[in-house]
């Protein structure tokens, strides 16, 4: 049985040492069991040495194969062209940075081959190590989310998860450019089951997602899965004409039945009232131009990622997805 384990890489040089380490020794305790396994690193337009320690690996080990990508595409576009490119019967994403844990892998192919599930997938339980705020707002992420989206997407959940072949083909259906793959992996369904695990330090090397990274991540979450917020827009419009309307009735009962007037003209209430509905009509539109752009995107057909060079050819070559 053939095991593939995808690596997504953007300037790792200084972990991916550790990581192959720990894959080597993962091979070796396998092998005995009737498992072989290739290695997948998909470099995604690193600027450090990440493509020349990939090399060195490949020219050592038969079993190390790789990806290049022609510029950085994306966390996103690195697992699909792993998931794309493997050959085995189960295949595996991990980072390369070690904070999923190699170790996990055997009890993970066990459950796979006991038939208990399709899919076996990895969950933080903690947080531990991680900023305060960015562990706040990931823990509401998933909570606005969920209430969203149609499928459940398990808070703490990563990308580390083996699979059966089934799964990969099904996911690789799914080629939309603008992915966000724990809302696929959970929308394709298939047996899962969850491995819960405390939150792991990077080995080496200092993490690629900053803040800013993670918010517009959450927004292609969102866009790509759910039209709540269009909802939400009209929701918002509907409220607002109705408090306009309501707000009028009560200015012409006071001043035209009641006979109340107001000494000062309203100029500061009625500007407010202004830039309020004006807001509101900003937000939709804003929401609007979301969906409208990464509609204009997906017909653009442009692919989703360009390879420069593999194990195969060593040449540049376009990868039309």
């Amino acid at each position: 049985m053939l095991i593939s384990l995808i690596v997504p890489c953007y300037n790792e040089e200084q972990s991916l040492p550790f990581l192959y380490e720990a894959l080597c020794n993962l091979r070796n305790e396998q092998e005995p069991l009737g498992k072989s396994f290739e290695f997948i690193f998909v470099n995604d337009g690193s600027t450090d040495r990440t493509k020349e320690v990939i090399k060195d690996m490949a020219f050592l080990d038969k079993d190390v194969r790789y990806i290049f990508f022609s510029r950085n595409f994306g966390k996103e576009a690195a697992m699909y062209a792993g998931l794309e490119a493997s050959k085995g019967d189960y295949v595996a994403i991990l980072d390369a940075d070690m904070q999923d844990p190699p170790s996990l892998i055997p009890g993970m192919i066990e459950s796979l081959d006991k038939d208990e599930c399709d899919i076996v997938a990895a969950r933080r339980v903690t947080r531990k190590g991680e900023p305060k705020i960015r562990s706040f707002f990931a823990r509401m992420f998933y909570k606005l989310i969920n209430r969203m989206v149609e499928v459940e997407i398990a808070d703490g959940a990563r990308d580390f998860r083996l699979m059966r072949r089934i799964v990969v083909d099904a996911i690789l259906q799914l080629s939309e450019r603008q992915r966000f793959s724990k809302g696929i992996f959970a929308w394709v369904g298939f047996r899962t089951k969850w491995v819960e695990h405390v939150n792991v330090e990077r080995v080496a090397g200092e993490t690629k997602w900053s803040f800013w990274k993670l918010f517009k991540y959450a927004i292609d979450g969102i866009v790509a899965f759910t039209t709540a917020p269009l909802r939400l827009a009209t929701i918002a419009g509907f409220s607002s004409a109705f408090a306009a309307f309501i707000y009028m009735v009560y200015y012409f009962i006071r001043a035209v039945i009641l006979k109340i007037y107001n000494e000062v003209p309203g100029y500061p209430s009625l500007l407010c009232f202004i830039l309020f509905i004006g807001g509101l009509i900003l937000m939709a539109l804003g929401v609007l131009g979301e969906y409208i752009g990464r509609t204009y995107i997906e017909t653009k057909g442009r692919p989703i990622y360009i390879k420069s060079e593999d194990e195969n050819t060593g040449k540049t070559i376009s990868q039309d997805t």
